[in-house]
């Protein structure tokens, strides 16, 4: 069995959509999960190369050293705990100590890679993403926005909206606004 790392792949559409290039490519495989393909049997480099190609044009891209395979996985699980994708346990631990039960380092040596390779925190990365989650979930329109505080383990709707506003530069009832005014008006062609 070999598996390949695959940066990019946030949501199980993504999945889906690596799945297909796989089952299009006739590259047999044992499963598809977030950043990691596990194949039946080593690619040749042909193979590789074909494939790294018809990732690229979908989006994706194949890691080739192991920091970049790191820094992958560290995203990949900082998207899943934003997002509330976990277990409810889990959610209680802290980041730090999930990250490095999960990939097995101290947090410290992945907090200082991570901000070497990427030029940010993982805290702030963390963040972003929560705030993606709740523009989502604002675009929406189903939840109040004490209730995507809850959903998004914040501690008060006030505290989000505070992050909100520091990362988007607008206020969810604001944002809400643009959105709904988006929505009515027709796009030109």
């Amino acid at each position: 069995m070999d598996i390949l790392m695959i940066k990019n792949m946030v949501c199980h559409r993504c999945i889906i959509s690596v799945e297909d290039i796989l089952n299009k490519s006739a590259i047999p495989y044992q499963k598809v999960i977030f950043g990691e393909i596990h194949l039946t049997n080593k690619l040749n480099p042909e193979q590789k190369e074909t494939l790294a190609a018809k990732l690229k044009n979908e989006g994706f891209e194949l890691i080739d050293n192991y920091l970049n395979g790191l820094i992958e996985k560290i995203k990949l699980l900082v998207i899943k705990r934003a997002r509330n994708e976990v277990d409810k346990k889990e959610i209680r631990l802290n980041l730090s100590i999930c990250l490095s039960e999960e990939l097995h380092y101290e947090y410290t040596h992945l907090s200082s890679l991570f901000s070497e390779v990427e030029g940010r925190t993982i805290e702030n990365f963390f963040i972003e993403q929560r705030i993606e989650k709740a523009k989502e979930l604002i675009f929406y329109g189903q939840m109040t926005l004490s209730e995507i505080a809850i959903e998004l383990d914040y501690k008060s709707s006030a505290y989000l909206s505070s992050q909100f506003k520091k990362i988007t530069g607008t206020t969810p009832s604001s944002f809400k606004e643009l959105g709904i005014a988006r929505q009515k008006t027709p796009h030109k062609v």
